[in-house]
């Protein structure tokens, strides 16, 4: 199997600051780490294969030091890392950084299955995974607890739903985005990040790709940050005094005066 496995380097800490020009993330000077559910992404990658064979192929989109989580997804058991890193790719929403993965995943030629992480703790919008399965035209299964068998071209899958789960059967190629219930994420040996140090990741720039060049980055971002605000503190509470049926009388009184009753 030839199994892709997106990931993404994000901040370290909730203390983050936001530029006020483009409303986008500033990451220098903060500590990254590789997104926490994208670490079940590539521990399913793999599994599947040292139970089917195959090679696992990392792919990320982000700035220079973004290398450093892909070189941990080669400690992991990786066999190649690809990274899209250029400033047209900077401030790309979730639509431009959808169409800049599928043009990469589109030169790095066939696969079987892509697997990725439910969403991001910086974005928390799940939509990269499912915005990626459109552009590449196959299918896609979201929410993933458990990848059941993979037989010849197709994928059985369980999704979980409120107390139980499905049972979805999916073509290959197709894509995945993963809960944390799917496995529990190894640790790298000592030899494996001795030897992904010496691995080979591929940097790739808006030239190496095809496609509109519109289409990447802020130009190609559908959706733009304009403001970013805390939400206005809660007004504090009102307390009832008195017995239960003067508070009873009291709450309906109020409730009509706002028209909510």
């Amino acid at each position: 199997m030839r199994i892709i496995v997106c990931i993404k380097q994000v901040p370290d800490t909730m203390e983050v600051q936001i530029d006020p020009e483009t409303g986008t993330l500033q990451r220098e000077g903060i500590e990254a780490v590789v997104n926490p559910l994208d670490m079940y992404a590539i521990e399913e990658g793999i599994r599947l294969k040292e139970e089917h064979g195959g090679t696992v192929i990392a792919l990320s989109m982000g700035p220079p030091q973004a290398e450093n989580a892909l070189r941990e997804a080669l400690a992991l058991g990786c066999d190649e890392a690809f990274l899209l890193s250029d400033r047209a790719f900077a401030g790309a929403d979730t639509w431009a950084t959808s169409y800049t993965l599928a043009r990469a995943i589109k030169k790095i030629g066939d696969y079987d299955l892509i697997v990725c992480g439910l969403k991001t703790t910086d974005g928390d919008t799940a939509q990269v995974g499912p915005g990626l399965a459109e552009e590449l035209g196959i299918p896609h299964v979201s929410y993933v607890g458990k990848i059941v068998d993979v037989t010849g071209a197709t994928a059985k899958l369980n999704r979980p739903i409120e107390e139980s789960y499905e049972v979805v059967e999916a073509p290959l190629p197709c894509l995945i985005t993963v809960t944390k219930e799917i496995n529990v994420p190894r640790l790298p040996s000592f030899r494996r990040k001795m030897q992904a140090r010496k691995m080979e990741v591929v940097v790739w720039g808006v030239s190496d790709l095809t496609g509109e060049k519109s289409r990447f980055g802020l130009e190609g971002s559908a959706t733009r940050v304009i403001k970013v605000f805390p939400p206005p503190p809660r007004p504090g509470g009102e307390m009832l005094s008195g017995d239960a049926t003067s508070q009873a009388e009291t709450l309906i009184r109020k409730l009509r005066e706002r028209h909510m009753i």
